[in-house]
């Protein structure tokens, strides 16, 4: 019997690969002579590196970059030497995480940092990048990431436009050939769950600022500064990207990466599975084991474990999910490819005790044991 095991993380609690080693130990009590493949799996959001790093080997880069604020903060990516290849999550350099809530502004907060960690990466010899855009705390169109890779972008009178939003309707001019060189070498291939264009009501602005500190009072002026700094992307690089879908992700950062750097966005969940290869092992595979913390409706909207699913479904394989919580909602996920989930919790206990490492490790192994002995 060949089972392929792909579990999300459980936030808090295990780690991808440690719920997938514990779900293999269960296996192995059901079924010695079974191989077992683990994989780690991640949606492009947070986790992603970490997961990515510790299921496919890879190494861990430390650095200091600029933060949103300005102000210096740790960041990190991952290294793959095998497929030459950066993971990075656009979050750990300019995430609203990194913000206090009195100090969100999106005028003026920065994705620079964004723009250092690719630029150590490139300076490394790394000519691929998988980057997560998830969780920004900018609106900045990626002009701070741009800026950091050597773009300039000037005012009528020549000067630098700054920092943030306020510096987008100050644009007149960009010098592209300041661009680093090493970029037209670089394949850039971003997680991106959102369909959001540029602007409008529908854009970066107004969807996604309000939870970065742009108020009312300033949402049509800073939509219009987006606005006028498509207008001059396009005049100076032969593109427009404005409308395309994704454009408005990370507060603009999405159009930054189609219009000046030719990337390709792709929900993250396929960019990961591709990443990690699982559908090369799903090919002869008879049971798939996947889940996540919590199983709900959401997870049968394209949540990972449904996108293991799918891909397990092509081959005819079984989908086994475990979760620390299910809701009623979750029986949603038997029709998106999920044949059977089981909550893995044993007994009445607190939250903190379930989500304590050692025993959600236990008691994953434990009812993945039991559900195996049937197969």
């Amino acid at each position: 019997m060949k089972v392929v095991v792909a579990i999300d993380s459980f936030k808090g609690s295990l780690t991808s690969i440690e719920a997938g080693m514990a779900a293999k130990e269960g296996i192995l009590k059901a079924h010695p002579d079974a191989n077992v493949v683990v994989k780690p799996l991640a949606d492009g959001g947070e986790g992603t590196t970490d997961a990515l790093i510790a299921g496919l080997g890879g190494e861990r880069i430390d650095l200091t970059v600029t933060g949103p604020l300005g102000t210096p903060v740790n960041a990190h990516y991952g290294y793959l030497a095998e497929k030459n290849t950066a993971i990075l999550e656009m979050a750990t350099a300019a995430g609203i995480i990194l913000v206090r809530e009195s100090e969100k502004n999106p005028l003026t907060a920065t994705t620079y940092g964004v723009g250092e960690m690719i630029a150590d990466a490139m300076e490394r010899g790394i000519r691929n990048f998988i980057i997560g855009i998830g969780g920004s705390a900018t609106n900045d169109g990626g002009i701070g990431m741009l800026k950091a890779l050597g773009y300039q972008f000037s005012d009528e009178n020549g000067q630098d436009v700054g920092e943030g939003g306020q510096a987008l309707e100050r644009v007149s001019s960009i010098i592209i050939e300041k661009a680093n060189p090493i970029l037209k070498e670089c394949n850039f291939h971003i997680a991106c769950d959102v369909t959001n264009p540029l602007c409008g009501k529908n854009g970066a602005t107004y969807i996604y600022g309000p939870q970065k500190g742009v108020t009312p009072e300033i949402a049509e002026e800073l939509d219009q500064a987006m606005n006028h700094y498509a207008s001059i992307t396009s005049k100076f690089l032969h593109n427009d990207y404005a409308s395309a879908e994704g454009a408005g992700a990370a507060g603009g950062l999405g159009f930054a990466f189609l219009s000046y750097l030719n990337a390709t966005l792709t929900p993250g969940i396929d960019l990961i599975l591709n990443a990690v290869e699982l559908e090369k092992e799903l090919e002869d595979t008879d049971i798939t084991v996947t889940g996540e913390g919590r199983l709900d409706h959401q997870t049968a909207m394209g949540k990972a474990p449904v996108g293991v699913a799918r891909l397990a479904k092509k081959y005819g394989s079984k989908v086994v999910a475990f979760a620390g919580s299910v809701t009623p909602e979750a029986t949603a996920c038997n029709a998106a490819g999920i044949d059977a989930f089981f909550p893995i919790v044993r007994g009445i206990t607190t939250l903190d005790e379930a989500m304590d490492p050692k025993n959600a490790k236990s008691n994953m192994a434990a009812a993945v044991e039991q559900v195996f002995r049937l197969l």
